[in-house]
């Protein structure tokens, strides 16, 4: 919205006035609550003031018709403004945008009960007024956008034997390790928004059968031309699977895991598809310059990337790559947006060994920055949810009886 004013009641001595607009939302038991204030216009009885958003629920809790109160002051720089008038309108009336509904009269009622001639103290006229609907993360889902998830397995040394109980991958037949904890916790959530719950599973940093070459983006099932696995449960069966054909090694190298997803976004870009990677690793990570440089690239794809450190290690390098409080930059050039979640594995397990409890908060907070992540791709690309289909009604059979 924005508004301006005229001839305004002189307030100052020496000057005219410096108005500002407040607005009061009512409640429910008649008493108002302010929701909004504008800047100070210096020096003027016909001030145009800069144009503002409120969110609707501020204005009026939704309700339409609700009186949305205004007062005009004169700003004085002890604090004791000066109340120059008031009036009131509500959402419904403001809606109509600039008319001559949306002139109103600024009234004083005290110096109406003592002037007879008073008309007003100025007026103020509405310029402009837009509505902008918010579209969720759900509204899209519903569309039809795609939840693609990909999930990729730190296999260096640094993890420890398998075979040993210390080792962060030790393949232990009664419980799950670290790794196939935070698989599941995670998996189990996304695949709710994964509809064909097929998940290509990566590992890196393994040597491969049968001639030990190196690799940084292999296929946990052995099939590197399809390497979806079915549901979390498939993944976690082709990360044992693997976990006994490969031998640890290393070095921790992120970029080629990242830009192999990143290749599959950057081919949709229409906002049918939007795609998670799942990074689980023990943290000493050895190629840092090139994974900034792919993550400032990720940055205008549609995807974001979730980090869960396991085991003991300083994970500081995971916390400068998740940009919450720097955003993460690459040869002087910033990340578009922070699409990089990382969340130690240690904080969520439950000393009295109560998984399923730290497993909940860890999903929860795993992907707490998800939607937001999607939703500013999205509004920077201008991308609108597609209208959801109607519900699904199935066909009523007629039942023939045969003679």
């Amino acid at each position: 919205m924005q508004f301006c004013a005229n001839k305004l009641d002189k307030k100052d001595f020496f000057g005219k006035s410096d108005p500002f607009l407040v607005f009061y939302r009512s409640n429910e038991d008649g008493s108002f609550t302010i929701c909004h204030k504008t800047e100070v216009v210096k020096n003027t009885l016909n001030p145009i003031w800069q144009a503002f958003k409120i969110s609707v629920r501020a204005l009026c809790n939704g309700d339409y018709d609700r009186t949305v109160k205004v007062e005009v002051y004169d700003w004085d720089r002890d604090g004791s403004h000066d109340f120059i008038g008031e009036f009131t309108t509500s959402y419904r009336e403001l809606s109509r945008g600039q008319s001559e509904f949306n002139i109103y009269e600024v009234i004083n009622p005290k110096k109406k009960g003592k002037k007879k001639k008073y008309t007003n103290s100025g007026t103020v006229t509405l310029l402009s007024f837009v509505v902008e609907t918010e579209v969720s993360f759900l509204d899209y889902i519903k569309g039809g956008t795609q939840i693609n998830f990909t999930v990729a397995i730190d296999f260096t040394a640094s993890n420890g034997n398998p075979t040993q109980p210390t080792s962060l991958h030790y393949m232990n037949p009664y419980q799950l390790n670290a790794y196939g904890m935070a698989l599941k916790a995670v998996g189990e959530i996304v695949q709710d928004y994964d509809s064909d719950k097929m998940f290509p599973a990566l590992g890196f940093g393994a040597k491969l059968p049968p001639d030990g070459r190196i690799s940084h983006e292999f296929a946990l099932n052995g099939n590197p031309q399809n390497p979806y696995c079915d549901g979390i449960e498939g993944v976690l069966e082709a990360y044992y699977r693997s976990l006994k054909s490969v031998q640890l090694y290393g070095p921790t190298n992120f970029a080629p895991v990242i830009n192999h997803v990143a290749r599959y976004a950057s081919s949709v870009k229409d906002g049918s598809q939007y795609f998670v990677l799942l990074i689980v690793t023990d943290g000493i990570i050895s190629d840092m310059a090139q994974t900034k440089q792919s993550i400032v690239n990720a940055s205008k794809l549609p995807m974001s990337i979730i980090i869960v450190g396991v085991g003991p290690a300083e994970f500081d390098a995971m916390v400068e790559l998740d940009g919450d409080d720097v955003r993460v930059s690459s040869r002087g050039k910033y990340a578009e947006r922070d699409i990089v979640q990382f969340v130690p594995f240690r904080d969520y397990i439950d000393r009295s060994g109560n998984h399923i409890l730290s497993m909940a908060r860890l999903a929860k907070d795993v992907l707490a920055e998800i939607p937001e992540q999607f939703l500013s791709y999205m509004r920077t690309r201008g991308i609108k949810p597609s209208p959801a289909p109607p519900p699904y009604t199935p066909p009523t059979h007629v039942l023939h009886t045969q003679i």
